[in-house]
């Protein structure tokens, strides 16, 4: 069965926009890797300040294979800035805090076909 990654991002109410934006803007950047299967953003709407990055893949490699690779590759886009390497600033994070949660799929429903 699949996995599932969550990634619990903290985000203050001031830069909500600006994390949201910035997924949007990355809208294709995992959706042609091998082995994914879903993604969603998911926007607090009471009682914390959480937003969840979820995630689902065929194998855990296939998740680590993407990890390593094309999320690497992007994350690293201004690699060197900060450090005296050039390449221009990157942008200060949007989120405060972030935990990654992992999850097999024991169990799955659709809605039935009417």
């Amino acid at each position: 069965m699949s996995i599932v990654k969550i990634n619990a991002l903290t985000v203050p109410a001031e830069q909500r926009e600006v994390l949201e934006q910035r997924f949007a803007s990355r809208a294709g950047a995992v959706e042609g890797s091998d082995g994914f299967e879903w993604f969603e953003l998911l926007r607090p709407i009471e009682g914390t300040d959480q937003y969840l990055v979820y995630t689902r893949w065929r194998s855990e490699e296939d998740f680590q294979a993407w990890m390593e690779g094309p999320m690497k590759a992007a994350h690293q886009g201004g690699a060197g800035a900060g450090a005296g390497g050039g390449g221009g600033e990157r942008p200060k994070p949007a989120a405060s805090g972030s935990q990654v949660w992992s999850f097999e799929v024991v169990q799955q429903a659709a809605p039935k076909q009417a």
